[in-house]
């Protein structure tokens, strides 16, 4: 399913139009964004919760070379899902 297919499901399932239904989406999106990237958890009782995590530094291997190179630090998002969303 990709974002349009989406903003239809919303639009079909809470009977808003698909312009209100994709404003609700962006805006849904951009809140959850602007809170972890203060480093907040976002939990959605029943579909999941979405939090940072930080990734230590590491070595890797270049596949085309064979050379050694050092992979950075950063944060990434996890996602554990709820237990209505598991299959």
């Amino acid at each position: 399913m990709n974002k349009a297919q989406l903003i239809d499901a919303i639009a079909g399932k809470s009977g808003l139009t698909k312009a209100d239904s994709k404003k609700a989406l962006d805006a849904a999106i951009e809140a959850v964004t602007e809170a972890l990237q203060a480093g907040d958890r976002v939990a959605l009782v029943g579909f999941g919760s979405f939090s940072v995590s930080e990734r230590s530094a590491r070595t890797g291997r270049n596949p085309q070379t064979g050379k050694e190179i050092t992979i950075a630090a950063k944060k990434v998002v996890k996602f554990k899902p709820g237990a209505e969303l598991q299959v």
